[in-house]
C-alpha cells in the first residue's frame, strides 16, 4: 500500500513538473508572439535599420545571423562526427582515449564567454582576421563542437556490434564497415546532436559580441571577411544599452520573435531530415 502511494506521488511529481515546465516555456513563447506579432511587416523582414536601430528593419541582422549559422555549421558538422568517428571505431581505448573524452565533456561546459575571448586572441588578432563572419563562424564552431562530438560518438555506440562484425567477417575494410553498417543506423542520433549545438550557436551572444558583431552596419556583408550585424547582439543592445530602449519595445519584441523563428526553422529542417534517415534506416 505504501509502495502504490509512494509510486503515485512521483508520478504526478514529475508529471506536475513536465506541465509547468511547457506552461513556462508555452508562456513565453506566446508573450513575445503577442507583442512582436505587430511589429512584423515586409518593410521590418526587409528594410534597412535607422536612427540606431530604432526604426526601420532588421535585413542585415537575418542576413548576418544566417551567414553564422551556416559557416558554423560548414565547419562543426565535418569536424565533430569525423572525431566522433575516430574516437569511437578507430582509437584505441586506453587512458588517453579516456582523458580526450573528459576534455571534451568539460569544454562542453564552458561558458560561451570564454569561448568569445579565445576567438578574440586566436582568429581575430593572432590569425589576422579580424572582426568578420569567419572569426565568428569558427568561434562558434569551437563552441559547439563538443556538443556534435559527445552526441555522435553516442550514437555510433549505440549500434549494436554484430553490424560491425558481420560486415568485417564478410571481407568489407573497416572503412566501408564504418561508411555502409555503422553511419547510417547512427545519423539521425548525430543529428540530434547537431540541432541542440546549432541552435545554441544560433542565439548565443557572448562570442560573437568578442569576435563579429556590429551593432549599426545598415549594409550587408560582401565576404566572409566582413563585420555584420546579428540578431542576437542586436536584441541585446535594444533592450539594455539603446538610450531609447523603453519607446522601442515593439522592435525588440519584434526582433525577438524573428530570431525565435529562425532558431526554430533551422531546427526544424534538421529534424525533417532526422526523420527521413530514421524511417530509411530501421534496426
Amino acid at each position: 500500500m505504501n509502495k502504490n502511494i509512494v509510486e503515485k506521488a512521483i508520478t504526478w511529481v514529475i508529471r506536475g513538473v513536465t506541465y509547468f515546465i511547457v506552461f513556462v516555456i508555452g508562456y513565453i513563447i506566446l508573450d513575445i508572439i503577442i507583442h512582436g506579432l505587430p511589429a512584423i511587416n515586409w518593410e521590418f523582414l526587409t528594410g534597412f535599420p535607422r536612427r540606431s536601430g530604432a526604426e526601420g528593419g532588421i535585413l542585415p541582422a537575418i542576413v548576418g545571423t544566417l551567414a553564422l549559422v551556416i559557416g558554423t555549421i560548414i565547419v562543426a558538422l565535418p569536424l565533430g562526427m569525423a572525431s566522433a568517428i575516430y574516437l569511437s571505431e578507430y582509437a584505441r581505448q586506453g587512458r588517453l582515449t579516456r582523458m580526450i573524452r573528459l576534455a571534451i565533456v568539460t569544454l562542453a561546459g564552458v561558458p560561451s564567454i570564454v569561448f568569445g575571448l579565445f576567438g578574440l586572441g586566436l582568429f581575430v588578432l593572432f590569425f589576422g582576421f579580424g572582426a568578420s563572419i569567419i572569426a565568428g563562424s569558427l568561434t562558434l564552431a569551437c563552441m559547439i563542437l563538443p556538443i556534435i562530438i559527445v552526441s555522435s560518438e553516442e550514437a555510433l555506440k549505440a549500434v549494436p556490434q554484430g553490424l560491425r562484425d558481420g560486415s568485417l567477417a564478410l571481407g568489407a575494410t573497416k572503412w566501408e564497415t564504418i561508411y555502409k553498417n555503422v553511419l547510417p543506423y547512427s545519423l539521425s542520433g548525430m543529428l540530434t546532436g547537431s540541432i541542440l549545438g546549432i541552435g545554441r550557436a544560433a542565439g548565443e551572444t557572448a562570442p560573437i559580441l568578442l569576435t563579429v558583431a556590429a551593432f549599426f552596419l545598415p549594409k550587408l556583408p560582401n565576404s566572409v571577411f566582413d563585420q555584420v550585424m546579428a540578431l542576437p547582439y542586436h536584441l541585446y543592445i535594444l533592450a539594455t544599452q539603446h538610450p531609447e530602449a523603453d519607446k522601442i519595445l515593439p522592435m525588440q519584441y519584434g526582433t525577438a520573435l524573428v530570431l525565435i523563428t529562425l532558431v526554430l526553422s533551422v531546427n526544424l529542417v534538421a529534424i525533417i531530415l532526422r526523420i527521413k534517415v530514421r524511417r530509411k534506416y530501421r534496426w
